[in-house]
């Protein structure tokens, strides 16, 4: 059940970014931040829930890189981030790395 709460944990982390960018634009302010407060609250919450069977290095590693590769989709689905060949690779790295602590554990 903890890796159930650490990927989840990281699926909320992504909401956090994305209410802040929303947060940009003075008619979504307040939705924007109180989003991103609501998913930080969430988020750290099932982090916690996790962290009680995983350990923490690994829990915050699988925990950043779920919602840093989530946040990086995101962004270019979304809000037309730049993409490059170089920025693909370096979120196959993080999602390498992820898996890699997740069958050492």
């Amino acid at each position: 059940m903890a890796w159930i709460y650490l990927i989840l944990a990281g699926l909320f982390e992504i909401g956090w970014p994305v209410g802040l960018k929303m947060a940009q634009e003075e008619n979504t302010r307040i939705i924007g931040i109180s989003i991103a407060v609501a998913f930080m609250i969430v988020s750290g919450f099932l982090l916690w829930l996790a962290q009680k069977q995983i350990p923490i290095g690994t829990s915050y590693a699988v925990w950043t890189g779920i919602g840093a590769a989530g946040t990086f989709l995101v962004g270019i689905v979304f809000y037309g981030d730049p993409t490059s060949l170089g920025r693909y690779l370096g979120i196959v790295l993080i999602i390498a790395g992820v898996a890699t602590l997740k069958l050492s554990h």
